[in-house]
């Protein structure tokens, strides 16, 4: 925990539903940096997915900067995140807490008609599609527990808090600066 309280650069890291951003929101409150939503940079209005160039122009900067906490990183920015920052936070929960999470994220979304993702809306359509976030959870909740796994045991990555449940979420930020 104390990696994160000297941190400036923080990446929390976990499957989608899992908690990311408003865990990655709340760390940047209490160490003082700001909070960047990655999703935000990977899609443009009406759900339409940056070229890698624009992501790459988007991302990059961020991750260049000197202080930052973000919900997340894609593989094709691995390196580069690696390199800068401080500490990772990553989200290992069981798929049950993650799906549970996003299930009811993404109903709410619906319902509610809330923005996401740089100002899209999640439609019932689109969360019932073959593409929707839901389907992401099941493609890619193995992939991303793996490599968090592979990062913590890998002396050459930044420290590793691996989070295995959400009270452990709950017991990093009661140790870090209060807001």
């Amino acid at each position: 925990m104390s990696d994160v309280q000297r941190a400036r650069r923080v990446l929390t890291f976990g499957v989608c539903g899992s908690g990311k951003s408003m865990l990655a929101q709340q760390i940047a409150d209490r160490i003082g940096v700001g909070y960047v939503s990655i999703d935000d940079f990977c899609w443009d209005p009406g759900w339409v997915q940056a070229s890698p160039e624009e992501l790459d122009a988007r991302v990059i900067p961020v991750l260049q900067r000197d202080a930052y906490a973000v919900d997340s990183v894609y593989r094709r920015h691995n390196a580069l995140a690696l390199e800068r920052v401080d500490v990772i936070v990553g989200l290992d929960y069981p798929r049950l807490v993650s799906l549970a999470r996003l299930l009811r994220r993404t109903v709410r979304r619906v319902i509610r008609r809330e923005p996401c993702c740089n100002g899209n809306i999640e439609t019932l359509g689109r969360a019932l599609s073959r593409d929707s976030i839901i389907a992401w959870h099941f493609r890619s909740f193995a992939s991303k527990r793996e490599r968090i796994r592979e990062w913590e045991a890998n002396p050459m990555v930044p420290p590793v808090v691996r989070l295995k449940r959400p009270r452990d979420a709950e017991a990093l930020l009661a140790a870090l600066a209060p807001l």
